[in-house]
């Protein structure tokens, strides 16, 4: 990387050089540059640069032990540094005036200065004003006569109680026209509200009548200001600063950003040699995090049974009779899990320096502390507030996944509880030709899981759908009562709608005794498979019709009645208007809810669990660890908690959660929501 002509500061401005050497350097030959570099020292500049940083240092040591002898510390000890500070100020001034050409260091030095021999004097003398008054006030308290006093506070009383009175009687007065009808219920509450106010302000501003009161607020709104002029006022000095630092170039030699790469292997110390030392504290932090406890980890070291990375390689395989293959396995997530974000402040720390040497090869200055909170409570603020909840979701919601991925690729089965091996495909393998006692009951399992999701959800929107169609008609009397009969079935938990008709539907129970009297049909519901299947259809699209309905209630209310006007106009019949206008505004406000709708059916537990247990059992179809109307869902329940198949569970779990994944993201990809990501 050359050297470039100009430089550029932070806000993008470009600036001529002034250090002399690099611009012979740019402007030299090969063997000029040779010579040049060889004479490095002996160049005018750099012996012109030499003797002023000499000199800087003896002015500045001087300086300081000067400026601790005229200014003694004081009992406020900003105080004091700020009379120290403006002081050295205004003697920089001078000393670096004379060095303005010669380096951009000086030239910023000096407008540094500048700004505090303008800001220090206000902010000392805005101390001194409020101190002064402070104390006047304090004296004025002190003087205050008892006796005068007690006759204003009871003047205070009776301007207090005659203006009490006097709202009483607005209160009646306001009252009587109410009672007359000349005023409304609303406007008497109003301007009830309004009296009380206006007469509470005028008491307030009666207490104010005493001296010793309002001499108290004033002495505690000046001991307010004492606490925080100083602070904003001190932030107003070095924001000016700071944006002097932005307009003001730096010039370094270097032209290769060498530290980043030296210091890659620990964070911190890169932005300490960057003479950033408050962001170096934070990255040192990270620093100790990754030697102290993600490598170890990873190693094993602080591990519960686990060996940390290659426990998980191992699957405790030769290790202890008590060693568990599912601890390792954990524990070795964790250990990834550590690692990747050791890495991650690896990847941070040397960007943050590379960065910085770069825009300082470049001409931009590195950010002063100030600085940089600046930009994290603007900019980084979002990072700031999220980071611990990412955190916490690495380990409450990654683990948890990674590990479920996993064991998929293992043997976890009723043989191999304590222990398991990597297993491979097999699991896959078993599940897509549906072989073994646990992947028997794949396939079949997956079409009725498919047509029960379209059908049972399908019929829920349809009879939500219609019953909010009927409900919003005109001509329907009772609109209330039918609202709150249509939203019972979400109102009421769904478990206990589920376990009452579960009963209603057994062999004797009273819905199929009323069939069997009425139809002379004998149903058995509960173990008749097609049955069963039709009863938790019609179960679910009662159950989910509610929500449904409530949906289109509220987007049924809010199409404006000028379309189906203009439609009717134009000779639509009602059904047209439904047809093309009513059903495409629900369907485009609804879609992604509804499209919900089919993730949650498709993972419906509850119903399948509670209603039959999955049952009617067919063993020829689906062996021992299904029934005939489980869905996979409930199918990976039977096959980890009561069948102990997890491998096989975890592999099925994988696969339902691609598939919903991928049909989610179909329905959701042309939403304005979706595409503006």
């Amino acid at each position: 990387m050359a050297y470039s002509k100009t430089l550029v500061d932070s806000i993008g401005r470009t600036h001529p050089r002034k250090n002399r050497y690099i611009i012979d350097l740019i402007n030299a030959s090969d063997e000029q540059r040779k010579s040049l570099e060889a004479k490095k020292d002996q160049h005018p500049y750099n012996i012109e640069l030499k003797s002023f940083k000499e000199k800087e240092k003896v002015f500045l040591e001087g300086l300081e032990k000067e400026a601790r002898e005229k200014v003694a510390d004081g009992e406020n000890k900003k105080l004091s540094g700020l009379i120290r500070r403006n002081f050295m100020a205004e003697r920089k001034v001078e000393f670096y005036k004379e060095y303005i050409d010669l380096s951009y260091d000086a030239e910023l030095s000096y407008h540094k200065a500048e700004h505090e021999t303008r800001h220090i004097p206000e902010i000392i003398s805005n101390d001194a004003q409020l101190k002064k008054d402070l104390a006047s006030l304090e004296e004025q308290l002190s003087k205050i006569d008892e006796t005068q006093r007690a006759k204003v506070l009871k003047e205070i009383e009776e301007k207090t109680n005659a203006r009490k009175e006097r709202m009483n009687d607005e209160i009646n007065d306001l009252k009587k026209k109410y009672k007359d009808g000349i005023i409304s219920k609303k406007a008497l509450g109003t301007e009830k509200k309004i009296r009380k106010r206006a007469a509470q302000e005028d008491i307030t501003a009666y207490t104010f009548l005493d001296e010793k009161k309002s001499t108290e607020e004033e002495i505690k709104n000046i001991k307010h200001h004492l606490n925080v002029d100083l602070r904003s006022k001190l932030n107003v000095l070095e924001s000016d600063v700071s944006d002097v630092r932005r307009k003001t170039p730096i010039e370094v030699e270097k032209t290769k950003p060498v530290i980043s790469y030296l210091t890659a292997l620990i964070p911190g110390l890169g932005q300490l040699l960057n003479k950033q030392k408050e962001k170096a504290f934070f990255f040192f932090l990270g620093a100790l995090f990754i030697y102290l406890v993600a490598i170890p980890y990873a190693l094993g070291f602080g591990n519960y049974q686990g060996n940390g990375v290659s426990g998980l390689i191992t699957l405790a395989e030769g290790g202890k009779r008590l060693d568990k293959s599912i601890i390792f396995m954990i524990e070795g997530v964790i250990s990834l899990i550590l690692l990747a974000l050791a890495i991650f402040v690896f990847v941070v720390s040397f960007k943050d320096v590379h960065k910085v040497e770069k825009e300082m090869i470049k001409g931009v200055r590195r950010r002063t502390w100030f600085e940089t909170k600046q930009s994290i409570e603007t900019d980084g603020f979002p990072y700031v507030v999220s980071s611990p909840a990412a955190i916490v979701i690495l380990f409450i919601v990654l683990v948890p996944i990674f590990t479920t991925v996993l064991i998929s690729f293992t043997n976890y089965d009723p043989d191999h509880q304590s222990k398991f091996q990597w297993f491979g495909l097999q699991n896959y393998k078993l599940l897509a030709t549906g072989q073994g006692v646990a992947g028997k009951a794949f396939w079949p399992i997956v079409v009725w899981t498919l047509i029960w999701t379209f059908g049972a959800t399908t019929l829920a929107i349809a009879i939500g759908f219609i019953l909010s169609l009927i409900a919003n008609q005109d001509r329907i009397k009772f609109k209330g009562f039918f609202r709150t009969v249509y939203l019972l079935p979400w109102a009421v938990p769904a478990f206990i709608t589920i376990m009452f008709f579960s009963q209603m539907m057994a062999r004797n129970g009273p819905i199929t005794g009323l069939i069997n009297d009425v139809f002379g049909v004998a149903l058995d519901i509960k173990n008749n498979t097609l049955q069963t299947r039709l009863a938790l259809m019609l179960l679910q699209g009662w159950l989910g019709s509610a929500y449904v309905f409530l949906l289109s209630t509220g987007i049924l209310q809010g199409i404006p009645s000028d379309l189906y006007e203009a439609a009717e106009i134009d000779g639509a019949t009602g059904f047209q208007r439904t047809l093309k206008i009513t059903i495409p505004l629900v369907l485009f406000q609804t879609g992604p809810l509804l499209i919900g709708q089919y993730t949650f059916n498709f993972n419906n537990f509850s119903i399948i669990h509670l209603f039959n247990g999955g049952g009617p059992f067919n063993p020829s179809v689906y062996g021992n660890v299904a029934g005939s109307t489980d869905l996979l869902i409930s199918y990976i329940y039977k096959l980890t908690i009561n069948n102990s198949y997890q491998g096989m569970g975890a592999a099925v779990t994988i696969i339902v959660s691609l598939v919903l994944m991928f049909f989610s993201w179909l329905g959701f990809r042309n939403t304005k929501a979706f595409k503006e990501q």
